[in-house]
């Protein structure tokens, strides 16, 4: 009996010793996306990896919390990028890939997610990668192997057979692999159980031609409606949201009939696409940044001359409608097609928003908490809340006043953990 008392007594012992960590945050200044309001001296307290109380500064903190103070500087929400693709390296365009093993990517992909981290970008959603690389990073950074943000991974995109999600660049002796080239209802069923299986949280699929496949019109239709219908429908039953790489307006109205949940690019949506999005609830992720660096490093990169002169076609006009999709009301999310630009260079993208529409209030909010919403985890991640994760950033000076601020953060938090600045005490 002694020893089963004494049993009882270590064992309490040890539950004392696994006290929770705590941290006390405090600012200048915080960024309420929520309210769309900055609060002034804020102080924020992170338990175990979410936020627990947000009060004023002065008011009691636990015992034994760490602190970290970032006077002088604004606070806002880890952010988030919707269309990442951390495993590509866009200086090493048209067939300079084929200088590199396989499992390269992976490498690249290991060193883009401390970029993008370090850059303030605390979840990312990848949509398209190949030999399920992004699965094995999202294994790598929640296993603690490598830093990184929080990562949804799409594995391979679906399209096509000659489409933008094939490989088109090759004569009919060279064999690529290419297990996610589907064709019709059935087959497409098939390929979306597939990627779930083997780790997908998003689907994501070619509904149009683009600008970086080479033998294609960037915006012709490459699935009929019900192709995209009896994807989607998959999607979502397995509890996953899909979206689609769409430029061209045909592609953009069908994936929307088909209930499709982001657009992605959406460089020639029209009117009735606009009609559409709103009446379906989608978003749309417009990588507007983009043509900046593909028209003034592209060809350096080895990028396909077909692909530039697309994309000399289509860059302006992907603007334009990004400025008449703002006004018109429809959802926007941040997305910027990191890897066709370096990954890490993605607050680049807030002046661009703001230059062609946006507030620079709105632009924050496509990057946090409407970003969250399209993702399905605003109980997580989006916004400084109780009951949501300590993801923050913080930046010298005001992004409401100067967004580009952004591009310069000097505080990452991910999970009540400092990956950048912000020495504790």
């Amino acid at each position: 009996m002694k020893r089963v008392v004494a049993g009882i007594v270590l064992s309490l012992a040890g539950c004392t010793v696994a006290q929770a960590d705590t941290v006390v945050v405090t600012a200048a200044r915080m960024i309420d996306v929520l309210a769309s309001r900055v609060i002034d001296k804020p102080q924020l307290t992170i338990t175990d990896g979410r936020i627990v109380a947000i009060t004023a500064q002065g008011a009691p903190i636990p015992a034994g919390a760490r602190r970290v103070e970032l006077p002088g500087q604004t606070l806002l929400p880890g952010l988030i990028d919707m269309h990442v693709h951390l495993t590509i390296d866009p200086a090493l365009g048209g067939y300079r890939g084929l200088e590199y093993t396989d499992n390269f990517w992976t490498v690249v992909g290991v060193a883009n997610a401390k970029k993008t981290l370090e850059a303030g970008f605390t979840t990312v959603r990848n949509v398209g990668s190949s030999n399920f690389d992004d699965v094995a990073l999202k294994q790598g950074i929640e296993g603690g192997y490598v830093p990184g943000p929080r990562l949804v991974p799409a594995t391979y995109a679906i399209g096509a057979t000659g489409g933008h999600c094939d490989a088109t660049e090759f004569p009919p002796s060279v064999k690529v692999p290419t297990p996610a080239v589907a064709d019709g209802p059935d087959a497409i069923r098939a390929t979306v159980r597939m990627l779930r299986k083997y780790g997908a949280e998003v689907i994501k699929f070619c509904g149009t031609g683009g600008v970086f496949s080479k033998t294609d019109s960037v915006g012709g239709q490459q699935y009929s409606l019900v192709e995209m219908t009896a994807l989607v429908e998959e999607a979502h039953r397995l509890g996953l949201k899909v979206a689609v790489h769409a430029h061209g307006a045909a592609g953009i109205k069908d994936a929307l009939r088909a209930g499709v949940d982001t657009i992605e690019h959406a460089s020639l949506a029209d009117e009735e696409s606009f009609l559409l999005a709103k009446q379906h609830g989608a978003y749309f992720s417009m990588d507007i940044y983009d043509d900046d660096y593909i028209l003034a490093e592209g060809e350096k990169n080895g990028t396909f001359k077909e692909s530039l002169e697309k994309e000399r076609l289509i860059g302006r006009q992907q603007r334009e409608t990004f400025k008449a999709a703002t006004a018109a009301g429809v959802k926007m999310v941040f997305g910027t097609d990191g890897g066709v630009y370096p990954n890490g260079d993605n607050a680049k993208q807030f002046a661009t928003m703001v230059a062609w529409g946006m507030t620079p209030m709105q632009a924050l909010r496509a990057a946090t908490v409407t970003a969250a919403e399209a993702l399905g985890r605003s109980a997580d991640v989006g916004a400084i809340a109780v009951g949501r994760y300590g993801d923050l950033v913080a930046v010298d000076g005001d992004p409401l006043a100067d967004v580009t601020t952004l591009q310069s953060v000097s505080f990452v938090m991910k999970g009540g953990v400092v990956y950048k600045g912000g020495a504790s005490r």
